[in-house]
C-alpha cells in the first residue's frame, strides 16, 4: 500500500511556520539582561521540534542550521553562555533563514544559499568564541581531554537500549542525548545498540528526546548502578585528584582482593538487567500510548482545510434562505389550524440562527495572526532610521473573518511604517520636545456593534496642516484655508500624494495611502483620522467583522427590492415639502437639521420606474460614509434582514452601484447597494 506523504509534509510545514513565529515573538520580548528561563527553554524547544520533524522527513539543509541553533541556545539557557544583543541578531537572522528555507520545501521559491551560509558562519563564530582556550589546567587522562561536560558532576546514569536501529540514527540519538549530558554509544553484550548516558535529567527527557527519531517500542531505558559508567578505565596519578574532579580511587574501583566478587556481581546484575529488558520494554510502549491518549484528550484544535470550512458556509447560507422562504410562506396560514406547523417553523428559524452564528465563527480568527507580523519590522525599520520606537499591542484575542485579517495585513503594514517614518520624531528632536527619548506606537483592536475597530496610535509630532495643505495645492487639488482639520487629513489618501521631501525604500513615493483608503473601503469599512500638531495621529479602521453575510435594510424602488447594508444608515424619515431645495444645474438638496444634504434619487441612478417621484411622498434614508452624508430617495421601508452574500462578479460582471446579491424569501434576487460608489459617482 502506497502513502501519501505530501499530507504529513504540510502538517510539518504548518506547525514550523508556527514554531517560527512563537521563537520570533519570544526573542523580540526577551530580556537581554536577565532573560526568563522559561522564554529561553520555549525558544529552545521551538527550534528543537523543528530539527526534529526537519530530520524526520529528509530537509538536511534545515537540520544543519537548527543543529547549531539548537547548540547556542542550550548554552545560554544552561548559563555557559551569557545572552547578548548579538546573539538575539544572530538567532533572528537564522529564523529568517529558516522561514527561507521552509517556503523553498514547500512553494519552490528561490534560497539565497549565500545568505544561508553567512548565518551559518555567524552562529558558528559564536560557538567558536565559546570554545577558546580557557586559562584552567588541563587533565592528561588516558590521552584524552575532558571536556566541560566531563568535569560537570552528573547524578544519573542511564542505558538507552535499542532494538533494530540505523547506524545514521544512532549517530543523531547519541548527538541529540548529549545534550542532557555526557553520552557514548556501544553494545551490549547481546549485540544491541545502546547509548551510556551521565545526566541530570529524567528518563522523560530521555524519552521526549529519543521519541523524535525511533519508536518506544524499539527502545529501552534503564537505570545504572554507577554514575560514573561512562569513560574508559580512569588510571588517575595521586596528583591528579587535587582538581576535585573526580571521587577518591578507593571509592572508584574495588580491592584486587574483592575483584572476582565485584565481576560475579556484576555479571550477575546484567543477567537480571536482561531478564527485566522485555518488562521495560512493554512499559515504554504502554507509557507512549498512555502519553497519546493524554495528548489526545488535551488537544484542543484540529487543522481542517479553509476549503472545507467555505464550503459549509456557502452550504449554511443556502440553509438560511431556504428557512427565510419558509417563514414567508407560513405568514400567511391560520395560526389556530397550523400552530404546530408555525411552532416548527420558528424554532427552526431558532436553530437556523444558532447555527449560522456558530459556523460563522469557525472563520473568525485573533488579531494576533496580524499583529505578530509587526514587532520585527517595527524595531528593524526603527534600528535602520535610528529611531527608538516601544510597540504595544491591545485586544490581539479580538477576533475578525479570515478573509478580512488577510486583507488588512497590508493597509496596516503601510500605516505602521509610516507612522515609524513620518511620525514618531528622531531621540534629540523628542528630547527637545519634553518627550522621552523612545516613541510610543499601539495598534489595538477591539468590537463595537457589528464592526470590528482597529486603530494605530503614535505619540509623534503629529500631521502638519500647513504643509498638506501646500502639497495639495501643488498637486492641484481643490483645497481652501478654511477647510477642518479632518477634511485635510483625508487629503493624505489622495493618489501621489506625499510630503516626504526626500525618496527613500521606506516612503517618499506617494504610494500607499490611496492603496490603504481604497482596500479598507473595497471591505466595507471606514477610515477615520484624528491628529494634533506635537501629540501624536490615531488613525482608525472600522471594518464589518464578516463580508459572508451582512445586516441589510430593505428597501422598495418600484417593483424592485434592494439591500442597504445598516452599517452605512444613519437615520431614516419622510421629509417636508419645504425642507427640498433645488441647486440649479447640481439637482437637489434636503436640509435636515441645518445640514443640507446631497438628495440622491435612486430609481435615477438605476433607470427604473418609481412609484414616487415627489420625496415627499416617499422615504430618505441618510447614509453616511468617510464621513461624508447623503440622502437616498426610495419608495418605501421592507424591513430589516439579515442576508447571505452571493458574489455577482463571479457568475456575471461588476454592476456600478452594486457590491452584491442575495436570495430573498420568496426565492427572488435582491441587489446589495454599493453605498460607497453611489456617493462617489454624485460627487
Amino acid at each position: 500500500m502506497t502513502i501519501d506523504m505530501s499530507q504529513f509534509f504540510q502538517v510539518f510545514f504548518d506547525e514550523a511556520e508556527e514554531l517560527l513565529a512563537e521563537m520570533e515573538k519570544l526573542l523580540l520580548g526577551v530580556e537581554i539582561l536577565s532573560p526568563d528561563p522559561e522564554d529561553l527553554n520555549a525558544i529552545f524547544r521551538a527550534a528543537h521540534s523543528i530539527k526534529g520533524g526537519a530530520s524526520t522527513f529528509g530537509l538536511s539543509d534545515m537540520t544543519e542550521v537548527t543543529h547549531i541553533l539548537e547548540n547556542l541556545l542550550d548554552k545560554i539557557r544552561k548559563g555557559e553562555m551569557h545572552l547578548t544583543a548579538e546573539h538575539v541578531d544572530a538567532f533572528l537572522a537564522a529564523k529568517d533563514i529558516l522561514k527561507m528555507q521552509l517556503d523553498g520545501h514547500r512553494l519552490g521559491t528561490a534560497v539565497d544559499l549565500d545568505a544561508v551560509a553567512d548565518v551559518r558562519m555567524l552562529l558558528q563564530s559564536f560557538v567558536q568564541d565559546d570554545l577558546a582556550p580557557k586559562a584552567v589546567p588541563a587533565l592528561s587522562l588516558a590521552h584524552i581531554s575532558l571536556s566541560s561536560k566531563e568535569h560537570e558532576t552528573y547524578h544519573h546514569c542511564f542505558r538507552v537500549s535499542f532494538n533494530d536501529v540505523k547506524v545514521a540514527d544512532l549517530d543523531l540519538l547519541t548527538s541529540e542525548l548529549s545534550l542532557l549530558g555526557l553520552a557514548r554509544s556501544e553494545k551490549t553484550e547481546q549485540g544491541l545498540d545502546s547509548i551510556l548516558l551521565n545526566t541530570n535529567g529524567t528518563e522523560d527527557d530521555i524519552f521526549a528526546v529519543c521519541s523524535f527519531i525511533v519508536d518506544a517500542d524499539k527502545m529501552s531505558i534503564q537505570s545504572e548502578q554507577s554514575a560514573q559508567a561512562i569513560g574508559v578505565e580512569k588510571q588517575l596519578t595521586e596528583d591528579e585528584l587535587g582538581y576535585g574532579f573526580f571521587e577518591p580511587i578507593e571509592s572508584m574501583f574495588p580491592p584486587l582482593e574483592n575483584q572476582d566478587a565485584s565481576d560475579k556481581a556484576k555479571l550477575e546484575a546484567e543477567k537480571v538487567a536482561q531478564q527485566e529488558l522485555a518488562a521495560i520494554q512493554a512499559k515504554n510502549h504502554h507509557k507512549k500510548e498512555s502519553e497519546k491518549s493524554h495528548g489526545a484528550q488535551e488537544s484542543t484544535t484540529i487543522r481542517v482545510g479553509i476549503e472545507k470550512v467555505d464550503q459549509i458556509i456557502n452550504l449554511i447560507g443556502e440553509l438560511v434562505i431556504t428557512q427565510a422562504m419558509l417563514t414567508q410562506r407560513t405568514q400567511d396560514l391560520d395560526p389556530v389550524s397550523n400552530e404546530r406547523l408555525l411552532s416548527s417553523v420558528a424554532h427552526l428559524t431558532r436553530n437556523t440562527r444558532d447555527l449560522q452564528e456558530a459556523v460563522m465563527s469557525i472563520r473568525m480568527m485573533p488579531m494576533d495572526y496580524v499583529f505578530s507580523r509587526f514587532p520585527r519590522m517595527v524595531r528593524d525599520l526603527a534600528s535602520k532610521l535610528g529611531k527608538k520606537v516601544e510597540f504595544v499591542t491591545y485586544g490581539a484575542s479580538t477576533e475578525l473573518d479570515k478573509g478580512l485579517i488577510e486583507r488588512i495585513v497590508d493597509p496596516l503594514t503601510h500605516l505602521v511604517r509610516n507612522s515609524i517614518d513620518h511620525g514618531i520624531e528622531m531621540p534629540a528632536t523628542r528630547l527637545e520636545s519634553g518627550k522621552s527619548e523612545a516613541g510610543k506606537l499601539s495598534l489595538s483592536a477591539v468590537h463595537q456593534g457589528g464592526n470590528i475597530v482597529i486603530e494605530v496610535c503614535d505619540d509623534g509630532g503629529g500631521l502638519h496642516r500647513d504643509k498638506i495643505l501646500a502639497k495639495a495645492k501643488q498637486s492641484g487639488l481643490a483645497v481652501s484655508d478654511s477647510m477642518s482639520d479632518s477634511d485635510v487629513w483625508q487629503l493624505i489618501f489622495a493618489p501621489g500624494f506625499s510630503t516626504a521631501e526626500v525618496v527613500t525604500d521606506v516612503s517618499g513615493r506617494g504610494v500607499g495611502m490611496d492603496v490603504v483608503k481604497r482596500n479598507i473601503t473595497q471591505m466595507g469599512g471606514v477610515v477615520d483620522i484624528r491628529s494634533a500638531k506635537g501629540f501624536g495621529t490615531t488613525i482608525t479602521i472600522s471594518l464589518p467583522l464578516t463580508l459572508a453575510i451582512l445586516d441589510g435594510m430593505s428597501i422598495k424602488v418600484g417593483e424592485e427590492i434592494y439591500i442597504l447594508p445598516l452599517g452605512f444608515v444613519v437615520e431614516s424619515l419622510q421629509p417636508q415639502i419645504e425642507d427640498i431645495k433645488e441647486i440649479n444645474g447640481k439637482g437637489r438638496v434636503i436640509k435636515i437639521r441645518h445640514e443640507y444634504l446631497p438628495l440622491i434619487p435612486l430609481f435615477e441612478t438605476f433607470n427604473i420606474v418609481p412609484k414616487h417621484t415627489d420625496p415627499a411622498d416617499g422615504i430618505t434614508v441618510i447614509v453616511e460614509v468617510d464621513g461624508k452624508k447623503a440622502a437616498l430617495f426610495v419608495d418605501d421601508l421592507v424591513g430589516q434582514q439579515q442576508v447571505v452574500v452571493k458574489n455577482i462578479e463571479s457568475n456575471y460582471r461588476k454592476i456600478p452601484g452594486i457590491s452584491g446579491a442575495t436570495i430573498l424569501g420568496d426565492g427572488g434576487v435582491s441587489f446589495i447597494l454599493d453605498v460607497a460608489a453611489i456617493l462617489r459617482s454624485v460627487r
